[in-house]
Parts: structure tokens; C-alpha cells; sequence
């Protein structure tokens, strides 16, 4: 029998009748013995979501407010979903010591983090599964990483102690004993490192979508479903804004050469997208897997004659970066200038001081910074094989009477990235996904 890892996102573990889903679909399948739940998302457009309520309540207790009332809510949710799935099971001693726990300064992760416990606790016993807490297999470095290796190796042996197990996701824990978690969506990559640790055959992360669209929906109306993906894909597109899987939880299955599965719990039936490691199939009709972008940079453009002659230039620039904590997108170069494209956010504040570092380092002859660019990427393993794609791409955009500030095409040739103006992000990307789905 093959072993599966599954992890049920908030909006699968909202309210009552989730639960009751989410238990169908893993009772359904005996391979599905490892289950890493979300804490409860929204029921409803105007909702709140748990985790959302414990960053509150964390926030009301810095500013001296009192949380009783509103931290009754979050036991109210709770409550009830035990109270409509007919489980006996009382929570209130576990949601006193939370509420005590934060009121004595735990942290904000701590806070954060109870609403995956609490769920977990929750859904092991409707479930009638064992319950394996995050913080006693999933471990962080004092400096604040993932401490990828003691965690597999804890993991892996506690993992064997139980068959079937709930662990809650987003969290786990500093050497020194508090609670530390993963970036928002986080329990994407509990689930992850769980799939990794327990060597599972796939690792089926349930969403409320049927898989990755080949654009976002918001923009495209009804863009096609991606049947298969690569790692690689997926991580070009996750960066690029595509949403459905944390672009983190890719790593500690990709190393395991584990698949992932997106699936639908309100469509169970659905077969979702499929990731893996490589993809022999070669379709001529779908020479790209999907295109996505996002808004928000910057580009830093030198200019300086026989730039490409002095030795050391390309250093000289990326070392005032690292001194001002800056990470760059892309390295566009030409042989008398250069262009170094950020995310605007990371020079809020530090502007003047950059330039004024790079004038120093580099004497350029003319240097500049532009605001409101956007950057989409074009993604897809076919356009390896296929000729003539990037002139698609392009004559699409000028078809579409959008121009093209910026182009970068990596060695790997899956993707090529062009950088346009913010305000004609849609006309291109439409124009993009027209060109090469029909």
C-alpha cells in the first residue's frame, strides 16, 4: 500500500461540515496516514480567519488592551465546531492555558501558531488519529532557519512510533524552547517536510481550487487548468505571484523526488495538478505551462563606458547591496551599462544612500533609478524544444500596444521574464496567454 502525507489548507478546515468532508476524503484512502492540518480560515467573504485573530489578540496585549471578550470568539469558534461534529472532547483547558500563555508574553509565533494547535488537537480526535505536537519534531537554529537536518531525523523516528497521525502545521520550535514559524502559509511546508521524513509516495496538499491555472483567474477569465508541472516550473511561478502552494514546501520533497498533488476538497473527485520532478511529455499545442507576474520593483540602471573591461565592476555593485541588505531580481547587462532590477520596497528609506555608494564604488557616468515596473514571467519546459516562442511573446506585447522595458531569459530556457510598466500588467499578460492558448 502506498503512503501518502496530506495537508487540508484553513479554508478545508473552516467550520463543522469541512471537517466532516476532510474526514471522508482521508478515510476514503488508506495510504492517507499523515494529516497536517491549517488552522480554521474564512466560513464566509467577511470572515475572520483564526490565525488572523490570534495576531490580534497578540497585538491588543502589547498595547495593554484587555482580550477576554474578543479572545471569547476564537473559544466560541472552536466550541462549535466540536460541539456540531459530536465529538466528546473538552478544549477549555487548552484554550485557557493559550489565552494565559500569551497574556504572559509567549510571543507573537506562539500566538500565531495556536491556531493550527488547537485545530490539530481537534481533528486527531474526530479522526481518531494519534496527535504529534510540531514543536517535538520540527526544529529552527538559534540564528532562526529550519534546521532541515535534525528535523528529518527526529521526524522520521517518531513518525515510525505511530500509523496514523495528526501534525499540526506552520510551527515548531528554537533551541532555546519557544515557538518559531514558517512565513505565512507555512504549513504548506509542514506538510513537506512530513511527506520527506515519513519517505510517502506522494505528499496531496488540499486547497479549495482544483490545482494551478495557467494564469491568475482575476485577471484571465477561466484560464486552463496545468495538468502537470515540474519543480522548476512551480518554483519560477510561485515566485511570480501563483499562490496555490508556498513556494518553500517545494524543497524537502523535491530532495525526497516526492510528487505533490493539488487537490480540491470541495471537488474531491477532480484530479488536480500534478508536481514532480521531470516531465517527459512534450505537448506542441502547449509549448508553455503558465504565465504569472507581479507589481512592486524597481530598476537601478548604470551607465559607464567600458564597463565590460574593468575588472570587478559587476562585484563592486551587487557588494553595495549586501551592505545595504538589499537582494536583487535580475542582472540585465550590456557592455556600457547595467541594470539591476529590486523590489521597490527594500528602498524605502536607504534611496539617497545607495546611489550615494554606488557613485563612490563605481564612478558611473550616469546612474538612475525607475520606479513602477512589473515583471511577468513566461514559463513552460516546451519552450525548450519550441523555436521562435520568445517572437511570440514579444509580438504579442507590442501587438497589444504595451512596451517591453526589460528582458531576461535564463540558461534553463523554461522561462523568459520581460519587465513593463505597472499600469499595463493586464493588457500583457492577457495579451501573453491569448497568444499561446486558444
Amino acid at each position: 500500500m502506498k503512503l501518502k502525507v496530506v495537508k487540508f489548507g484553513g479554508s478545508s478546515l473552516a467550520d463543522a461540515e469541512h471537517f466532516k468532508q476532510v474526514a471522508s476524503i482521508i478515510k476514503a484512502d488508506p495510504a492517507r496516514r499523515y494529516v497536517v492540518p491549517s488552522a480554521p480560515g474564512k466560513r464566509y467573504k467577511d470572515d475572520t480567519k483564526v490565525t488572523d485573530m490570534l495576531y490580534r489578540c497578540y497585538e491588543m496585549i502589547r498595547n495593554h488592551e484587555d482580550i477576554d471578550e474578543y479572545y471569547t470568539q476564537i473559544c466560541d469558534r472552536y466550541n462549535g465546531i466540536i460541539k456540531e461534529l459530536g465529538i466528546d472532547f473538552d478544549i477549555s483547558g487548552e484554550l485557557e492555558y493559550v489565552k494565559r500563555s500569551m497574556q504572559h508574553n509567549s510571543g507573537r509565533d506562539y500566538a500565531a501558531s495556536r491556531g493550527e494547535y488547537l485545530n490539530g488537537l481537534i481533528l486527531a480526535k474526530y479522526l481518531k488519529y494519534d496527535f504529534i505536537d510540531a514543536e517535538n519534531v520540527i526544529f529552527f537554529k538559534d540564528n532562526g532557519t529550519f534546521d532541515e537536518e535534525k528535523t528529518n531525523e527526529v521526524m522520521a523516528r517518531e513518525l515510525l512510533q505511530h500509523k496514523k497521525a495528526v501534525i499540526p502545521g506552520f510551527y515548531g520550535v528554537m533551541p532555546n524552547g519557544t515557538i518559531k514559524t514558517f512565513s505565512r502559509g507555512g504549513s504548506d511546508i509542514t506538510g513537506s517536510i512530513v511527506a520527506r521524513a515519513a519517505e510517502a509516495d506522494l505528499y496531496e496538499n488540499w486547497t479549495d481550487v482544483s490545482g494551478f491555472m495557467m494564469a491568475d483567474p482575476r485577471i484571465i477569465d477561466n484560464p486552463a487548468a496545468i495538468a502537470t508541472i515540474t519543480y522548476r516550473e512551480l518554483r519560477e511561478l510561485s515566485y511570480m505571484g501563483a499562490t496555490v502552494l508556498h513556494e518553500d514546501a517545494i524543497f524537502p520533497v523535491r530532495y525526497a523526488g516526492i510528487p505533490i498533488n493539488i487537490k480540491n476538497t470541495n471537488k474531491p473527485e477532480d484530479a488536480g495538478t500534478m508536481i514532480v520532478a521531470e516531465a517527459s511529455d512534450y505537448d506542441a499545442e502547449k509549448i508553455i505551462t503558465g504565465v504569472a507576474g507581479k507589481k512592486g520593483f524597481s530598476v537601478i540602471t548604470i551607465e559607464k563606458d567600458m564597463m565590460n573591461s574593468e575588472i570587478g565592476f559587476g562585484r563592486k555593485v551587487l557588494e553595495v547591496l549586501e551592505d545595504h541588505e538589499i537582494s536583487f531580481e535580475h542582472l540585465p547587462s550590456g557592455i556600457d551599462n547595467m541594470s539591476i532590477v529590486v523590489s521597490s520596497a527594500t528602498l524605502d528609506g536607504r534611496r539617497d544612500k545607495v546611489l550615494s555608494s554606488m557613485n563612490r564604488m563605481v564612478r558611473p557616468d550616469s546612474i538612475s533609478i525607475e520606479d513602477n515596473l512589473a515583471l511577468i514571467a513566461i514559463v513552460g519546459r516546451g519552450m525548450v524544444k519550441a523555436r521562435g516562442t520568445a517572437a511570440r511573446v514579444f509580438d504579442a506585447i507590442s501587438n497589444a500596444g504595451v512596451n517591453i522595458r526589460m528582458i531576461d531569459q535564463g540558461s534553463s530556457e523554461i522561462s523568459i521574464i520581460v519587465g513593463i510598466e505597472e499600469h499595463e500588467f493586464d493588457t500583457a499578460l492577457k495579451a501573453i496567454y491569448s497568444e499561446f492558448v486558444k
